[in-house]
């Protein structure tokens, strides 16, 4: 009888697994190549003026994209994974930033960023049930509702007519010895005033919030805006600059904030293992925590009252590949924004509205294109939107408009300091249509000749 050597059987078995490897990864790669060439077959539906739609927001994808996301399944990790720490890596490089963490949306970023500020971790400097945070009520209901869901009262300062923001100067007026911090949107992309916000900031000790999920690479005084205050929200929803389909991130540059909003999102557990990981703290069954047993699984401590606002690595390779073509799509919405104005200011319709000027010192990365109609114009906004809906250019209001008029804010504890009264305005009279990508030089021409039209048909 004939006996292998134990050193020709691992042989034989180290090339079996390297043949089963290569020929994996060949599938795999042969898989790939197909849903490239799958994405690229679709049928492509031509522009029509009049019939196909203009929609205000909309997601570019491409063959990479859906590559990445099949790539990414074929790994059958179902939850984070390579794809979400890649992603993560880039994206906090992108503004910066030590640390970014992904999230199921910007909502869900918006309650995490807030979330931390209210940690046992912070000591004496935590938010606590009754602190005011400077705001305004012209904006999307999450920004504000983090505020109200941790028991803070949301102080409502007005905005500028034609930037959408925060009117800056009216701030310091607002700050009482209870205020503890600063939660803003930058508008439509158009950033606030960061100087005058982050020195009020710095002045009064106070926690800054930047909402960016509008502005993913606006700028202020050369510096990306999220890398102005303690935290910053991004949200990947496929109306936003690029698309996980759902999600979102925390961006921060401080480990203070980072471990709770870690926590927060991951159940409120105190341990930072990754999924799939165990015992990163070394230390695993040697913690003492509460009045908990020493030794108690570190795995099943909870430090915060939290959620599960996690992401798939589906989700965050999707993100990965648009993060790469980012840069073209902001690209796209400023020349976008840019026509428009410079076509609107030669048709006149500037005689008639308000037409979106950046904020001094600033370069938006434009989610949208704000009109208000003038005092002076006998236009009606309402009428005006159902024109342009009725031809096929779509149209939103700002959100919320004045989110003390909303259902929801009917019993919320709030102050508004100095009157309300261009939020009334935005609300009464605003809208904007859309700049993203997609709308190329034939859907932009056709959207100016409409108006012109409008102006026609609707003034008296």
């Amino acid at each position: 009888m004939l006996f292998s050597s134990p050193n020709r059987l691992l042989r034989t078995r180290h090339e079996a697994l390297v043949m089963t490897e290569s020929t994996a990864a060949a599938s795999r790669q042969a898989v790939l190549e197909a849903a490239r060439r799958y994405f690229d077959a679709r049928p492509k539906e031509p522009f029509v003026p009049g019939k196909t739609y203009i929609p205000v927001s909309g997601k570019v994808l491409d063959a990479a994209d859906l590559a990445r996301l099949v790539d990414a399944s074929l790994d059958m990790w179902l939850t984070a994974g390579r794809f979400a720490r890649e992603f993560e890596i880039a994206f906090a490089a992108r503004f910066g930033l030590r640390h970014a963490r992904l999230t199921s949306s910007g909502s869900a970023a918006n309650l995490l960023a807030f979330g931390a500020l209210t940690s046992p971790n912070l000591g004496d400097r935590r938010l606590a049930p009754g602190s005011e945070v400077l705001t305004v009520a012209a904006g999307f209901p999450t920004t504000v509702a983090p505020i109200v869901q941790n028991r803070c009262v949301p102080v409502f300062v007005d905005v500028d007519l034609e930037t959408g923001n925060v009117a800056a100067d009216r701030l310091e007026a607002a700050v009482t010895d209870k205020t503890r911090a600063v939660m803003l949107a930058h508008t439509l992309g158009n950033p606030f005033d960061l100087a005058v916000v982050t020195a009020l900031a710095k002045k009064h000790d106070l926690f800054l919030i930047e909402d960016c999920c509008d502005a993913l690479g606006s700028t202020y005084d050369g510096r990306p805006v999220g890398a102005f205050g303690d935290l910053a929200t991004v949200s990947f929803y496929p109306a936003h600059h690029i698309t996980m389909g759902e999600g979102g991130a925390v961006l921060t540059d401080k480990a203070l904030f980072l471990r709770p909003v870690e926590s927060l999102r991951d159940w409120g557990r105190d341990c930072w293992c990754e999924p799939g990981k165990d015992n990163t703290c070394g230390k695993r069954f040697e913690w003492e925590q509460g009045t908990l047993p020493f030794g108690y699984d570190h795995k099943y401590i909870y430090t915060h009252l939290g959620y599960n606002l996690k992401v798939t690595d589906m989700q965050a390779a999707v993100g990965l590949s648009q993060l790469e073509k980012v840069d073209g799509f902001i690209a796209a919405r400023r020349e976008n924004h840019r026509e428009l104005t410079r076509a609107f200011e030669a048709a006149g319709v500037d005689e008639h509205f308000h037409l979106p000027r950046p904020t001094p010192h600033s370069d938006p990365s434009w989610f949208g294109y704000l009109l208000a109609v003038r005092d002076e114009s006998p236009l009606d906004r309402t009428h005006a939107t159902r024109y342009l809906e009725e031809r096929g250019i779509g149209t939103r209001l700002l959100f919320g408009g004045n989110l003390t008029r909303q259902p929801a804010f009917e019993n919320v504890d709030y102050r508004v300091v100095g009157g309300l009264e261009t939020t009334d305005k935005l609300m009464h009279d605003a809208f904007w249509i859309g700049v993203w990508p997609g709308i190329d030089a034939p859907r932009r021409n056709y959207m100016v000749d409409i108006f012109q039209t409008m102006l026609k048909e609707l003034l008296p």
